[in-house]
């Protein structure tokens, strides 16, 4: 049985299984959930904890020798597996799907693992996993879910607060959870329950967002140029390689140039999105339902922008490579008001020369 880490309580509410299995990609939301299952376990009995760590030395016989054996000072016990690579190998493989076929009684078992993508998710080792218990996924919050997650995070510490403050820390939080965590704990300290005011926040809340290359093409299409110009910035300031940001972008422009031209002529636009190599259901999502924004020619000029780019970031050209790489963004920002909005969020004002198109 599948789940994520919001159903995790519910379930543990219901009945204590004897696998769980965790894994994801946000580290906060898999360390939270492991400590879930240790609390609801020792409620139960389960008072004793052994704790193994497949790294080169380890021996798989060792599974099922701590599976099997019992304390003499506890009949019930906690066994956590840790698989920091999150590859078993063939022995781990053949170990585990061994260990799943006969799940030892009197202990709760917790599998440890990192992100698995959808081949190590179909992995027999794996599914052995998930078909014997419980698999709890730690799922990235999104930029558009974070306010929800904040103010159910304020709510469980007896803090509000309104949209327009929510969004404020969410912006300064962005892909960095645990800090967002350590955010909102700090509120705690700082003020007493009840209504938070926007004034309160802005003093205290530091601005550790984090940006990842990779989500540029989710936020190109959302067409917001204010946090367009906010990421690149971001990404600018964390040191990412030029390159790999106009790699990215010109990838994202190459794919909705696909999509648009199929959908045009007439193609099935959920084919052409997995065509187009979209990964991942809200990067899906947002490619189907904007790329009738976009025309051929717009995607033409843009590539020859992203050429241009290019041949600055080699040197070949003079020019501002991170004003060129904004302005070449804020091509894919909704409406004639984007160069306004990256201007007002501090952005930079658009060379010579390429004007936002649309």
């Amino acid at each position: 049985m599948r789940i994520t880490t919001e159903q995790l309580q519910q379930q543990l509410t219901r009945e204590i299984r004897a696998l769980y299995t965790v894994y994801g990609d946000e580290t906060l939301l898999a360390l939270e959930a492991c400590d879930r299952v240790r609390a609801a376990a020792r409620v139960q009995g389960y008072s004793e904890r052994e704790v193994l760590t497949v790294d080169s030395g380890f021996r798989w016989s060792e599974l099922h020798l701590a599976g099997s054996s019992q304390s003499l000072f506890a009949s019930r016990k906690i066994l956590e597996l840790r698989i920091p690579t999150g590859k078993p190998g063939t022995e781990g493989s053949v170990a585990l799907q061994s260990y799943c076929d006969a799940v030892p009684a009197e202990t709760v078992t917790l599998v440890q693992l990192p992100a698995m993508d959808w081949r190590a998710q179909k992995s027999g080792w794996f599914e052995a996993l998930d078909n014997a218990g419980v698999a709890v996924e730690a799922r990235v919050v999104p930029r558009k879910s974070l306010p929800q997650w904040l103010a159910g995070r304020l709510k469980a510490q007896h803090q509000d607060a309104d949209s327009d403050t929510l969004d404020f820390i969410a912006d300064r939080v962005e892909g960095n959870l645990m800090a967002a965590y350590q955010e909102v704990q700090k509120l705690a300290l700082l003020f007493p329950a009840g209504k938070l005011s926007f004034h309160e926040v802005r003093e205290a809340v530091l601005d550790v967002a984090r940006y990842d290359v990779f989500n540029l093409g989710e936020v190109i299409l959302e067409g917001d140029p204010v946090r367009l110009s906010r990421m690149l910035d971001g990404l600018k300031g964390e040191g990412a390689a030029p390159p790999l940001v106009l790699w990215a972008l010109a990838e994202e422009i190459r794919a909705i140039g696909k999509v648009a031209s199929g959908a045009a002529a007439g193609k099935p636009v959920h084919g052409l999105v997995r065509e187009a190599r979209i990964r991942g259901a809200s990067h899906q999502s947002l490619m189907q339902a904007n790329h009738g924004r976009y025309s051929a020619p717009q995607i033409s000029e843009a590539l020859r922008h992203a050429a241009a780019v290019d041949r600055m970031i080699k040197g070949l050209a003079k020019g501002d490579v991170w004003s060129e790489l904004l302005q070449l963004a804020l091509r894919f920002a909704k409406g004639n008001t984007a160069a306004v909005g990256a201007r007002r969020s501090g952005g930079r004002n658009a060379p010579a020369g390429h004007a936002p198109l649309f």
